[in-house]
């Protein structure tokens, strides 16, 4: 399948999210409510509720909570949605700080920036774009989070490489993503909604990091929940792996 069919794809089925506001075979998704969904990959009632109707019941974990974001840094979400990390994020960085949402879709842009007013989030803004071909400065981020995001694009190089390119020297990217621990059939790589879902177009654990390291980055692995494929992915062979990468 071409690049730009899988991002056609990506681009409809999160379009149908932000009006539906839920999830809906999604990555991170089940019969479960948002906020259910948002506890068992490890936000708290105190994140959920700071930020009502943001919350889609999306992602594979809370890079928020991993994240070391200090008053005053400049945050990018890469795949940011209706704003729900970028809101938790602006709390941490205050008025002197600043967040960015990419995402592209331009319906998740329209309803993220309608909760950014909804909520009073001065210190927040939301860009359309690719994120492997950012709309960010050179040298100009502190902190880049991503949650069940970089799955989803084509090219993970490109995404990285970008990454690399807008993060400050020292900067640093936490990412919580789905990535594969065996093969999975051709089958389920082509699969509209599994492309969709984070599971089409997922790695092999191991290349997922050789690319991020690749990219000139030095990588932690801070966790990896198993436990995921069997909660929300029918047993697929995948787990939600948090990484740190250091510029």
């Amino acid at each position: 399948m071409k690049e730009n069919e899988i991002k056609h794809i990506v681009q409809k089925h999160y379009a149908q999210i932000a009006n539906q506001g839920c999830c809906c075979s999604s990555c991170g998704c089940d019969q479960s409510s948002n906020e259910q969904i948002a506890k068992s990959i490890g936000y708290s009632d105190d994140e959920i509720s700071s930020a009502p109707g943001a919350n889609l019941g999306l992602g594979c974990g809370n890079p928020t909570a991993i994240a070391k974001i200090k008053e005053g840094d400049t945050v990018l979400d890469l795949g940011s949605g209706a704003g729900f990390d970028c809101f938790l994020s602006a709390k941490k960085v205050g008025n002197s700080g600043r967040v960015i949402g990419i995402d592209f879709s331009k319906d998740m842009i329209e309803k993220a920036r309608q909760n950014a007013q909804r909520l009073n989030y001065q210190n927040v803004e939301f860009r359309l774009g690719d994120i492997e071909d950012l709309p960010v400065d050179d040298n100009s981020i502190d902190i880049i989070i991503s949650n069940c995001v970089i799955n989803l694009a084509p090219d993970k190089s490109k995404v990285f490489a970008e990454s690399y390119r807008v993060l400050k020297d020292g900067g640093r990217m936490f990412v919580s993503d789905i990535v594969l621990l065996e093969d999975i059939s051709e089958e389920i790589k082509t699969n509209e909604a599994l492309l969709a879902g984070c599971v089409g177009g997922a790695l092999l654990k191991n290349d997922y990091l050789k690319i991020v390291k690749n990219a000139g980055f030095k990588v932690k692995v801070l966790s990896e929940d198993k436990e995921i494929s069997k909660r929300q992915y029918q047993g697929i062979p995948l787990e939600s792996l948090k990484i740190e990468a250091i510029k």
